[in-house]
């Protein structure tokens, strides 16, 4: 793996926009994208606007080809205004598959995620800017336990981000460590690749200090289409809910978790929009 182009230092002159989940649905990607200003077409951002997608880019939906392709133009016309992060499912391609999924991508769309994989173009983990505060961003989230026993206790999301890439450019398969969503037991110890939010990173953090507060895709503690909490009373009482966006955001001593999953399945099947940040 390379070294990439993006500093995860956020830079506070910027505007910053966390994506969560696409799962191959092109349209809403392209009509989020042109409410923020991009333009899908040119792969073109504006220059006061950072863009940074979680993950899962492909499968559920019906055109995961055609997300890589337009993802892959703004990473070539736009860096370092694009940041590309790494999910489970483009994981599945990167490594040994870990899990059977029933959809399976064209061998160029493939080989565009590998190249972004060894250039350093896609990554682990980066940090976004929220007032006074750091956020990092991963595609399921940094649990407690892999923050302290995998990373050491940074102290900052800087710092903590720039190990996970670290870690990601080493081959380091503990990114990848699975939990309940990978048939095993709930652990506190997850990957950024792999926790669930309801069973496992928002437990995990119960009851501890944050060093900083954090963003995810992959998972949510809130079940947007039932509507209905899928957590624990406890994590329910700490979470309050933008309807309109379809984020979920947790409070713990130290900091917040922003759950960022809009659930896209086979359809798109409520509002979503980003994650937005104001410039300094």
């Amino acid at each position: 793996m390379g070294a990439g182009r993006a500093s995860v230092t956020p830079d506070l002159t910027l505007r910053y926009a966390v994506i969560g989940d696409v799962g191959g649905h092109h349209q809403a990607l392209r009509a989020e994208l042109t409410r923020l200003g991009a333009d899908p077409d040119s792969g073109t951002i504006p220059a006061d606007l950072r863009i940074v997608q979680v993950g899962d880019l492909v499968h559920r939906g019906p055109d995961s080809r055609a997300v890589v392709a337009l993802v892959d133009r703004f990473l070539t016309a736009a860096a370092p205004g694009w940041v590309q992060l790494v999910g489970n499912h483009e994981a599945q391609y990167l490594r040994a598959p870990t899990f059977k999924w029933h959809q399976r991508l064209d061998g160029e769309t493939i080989a565009i995620l590998r190249r972004w994989w060894g250039d350093g173009l896609m990554t682990v983990a980066t940090v976004v800017p929220a007032g006074d505060a750091d956020l990092l961003v991963t595609h399921a989230g940094l649990t407690e336990g892999f923050w302290r026993a995998d990373l050491g206790q940074p102290a900052s999301a800087v710092r903590a981000a720039e190990m996970l890439n670290m870690m990601g450019a080493l081959g380091r398969t503990s990114i990848f460590r699975g939990g309940a969503m990978l048939g095993g037991s709930r652990s506190a110890s997850a990957g950024p690749m792999w926790a669930s939010a309801s069973m496992e990173l928002l437990p995990s953090w119960l009851g501890r200090r944050m060093p900083f507060g954090q963003i995810h895709g992959h998972s949510s503690a809130y079940d947007w289409q039932r509507e209905c909490f899928r957590a624990a009373e406890a994590i329910a009482a700490r979470t309050r809910l933008d309807h309109d966006c379809g984020h979920e955001i947790t409070s713990f001593d130290g900091g917040e978790i922003v759950g960022i999953d809009p659930g896209h399945g086979a359809h798109v099947p409520h509002p979503w929009q980003a994650w937005v940040t104001s410039a300094a």
